[in-house]
């Protein structure tokens, strides 16, 4: 069973958690339902690395705002880890266990309903920010850009509606691939996740790549355990396209070019 993980202090998560847990059953500080329980924080999810001392689930899905200096109106959903140093919650050079499965399954089902959210870019980001060492899979379902839109409950209803919808189906399951290159909004990755076969792990973006060297490639790789396939952003790999391709041939995966 999953935890979906919301922090009370983060308007969009909180309205998100607020609409799911209205059906729920209240047990202290869970809130239980059928297929996946659900918890409000009172610390911010991107530093929630205490979960596991606490609560023991499958999987946690944090409910949260997404921010982003162009102000461009955005639905996301993404990995967590850190390349070099933890700015943002979690440790430094450390990826959390993606949750890709899931991720498609969200990112399928929002783009199928996308003509709900018409003024909103459907786009995954880059594995970024914390927490970064729970042991189970972690994924972010977020909601952007501005304070309008956190506190839009109308708009955050509509997308929790189909957060439930997902943890109530059967969750299909596809190949993963980890993929390399791109921006933090990687459009070949988000067209590959939504209309492709592949479910995705780690996203390392052509910002991050600076900072790969052996000892973080093994890291990812062992954090990727169920990954067949590398996806590379061919030409958005930057002056690092030979160190990838060198470390992923000491490897099994099947590299492929988009």
């Amino acid at each position: 069973m999953e935890l979906l993980v919301a922090y009370e202090q983060d308007p969009a998560g909180h309205n998100m958690a607020k609409f799911l847990s209205s059906k729920m059953t209240k047990d202290e500080d869970i809130f239980r339902g059928k297929n996946y329980d659900l918890t409000i924080i009172s610390s911010p999810a991107i530093s929630a690395d205490w979960l596991e001392q606490k609560y023991h689930y499958d999987g946690f899905v944090f409910l949260s705002k997404h921010a982003a200096q162009s102000g461009e109106l955005a639905l996301t959903c993404h990995s967590t880890g850190n390349f070099s140093t933890a700015q943002f919650g979690g440790n430094e050079k450390q990826v959390a266990i993606p949750h890709p499965h899931l991720q498609k399954s969200y990112m399928q089902k929002l783009y199928q309903n996308k003509d709900l959210f018409s003024d909103f870019q459907v786009i995954i980001e880059a594995t970024h920010h914390g927490p970064t060492a729970l042991s189970k899979p972690t994924m972010f379902i977020e909601i952007g850009t501005t304070e309008k839109q956190w506190n839009d409950e109308s708009l955050c209803n509509s997308v929790a509606k189909l957060v439930d919808q997902i943890m109530l189906e059967p969750i299909k399951k596809s190949p993963v691939a980890i993929c390399f290159g791109s921006t933090h909004y990687p459009e070949k990755f988000t067209e590959e996740l939504i209309h492709g076969k592949h479910a995705l792990g780690t996203v390392m973006p052509k910002h991050a790549l600076e900072f790969l060297d052996k000892k973080l490639f093994s890291h990812i790789m062992s954090q990727n355990k169920d990954a067949e396939s590398a996806l590379l952003d061919w030409g958005g790999l930057g002056p690092h396209k030979q160190k990838v391709l060198d470390l992923l041939n000491t490897t099994s995966l099947e590299v492929i070019r988009l």
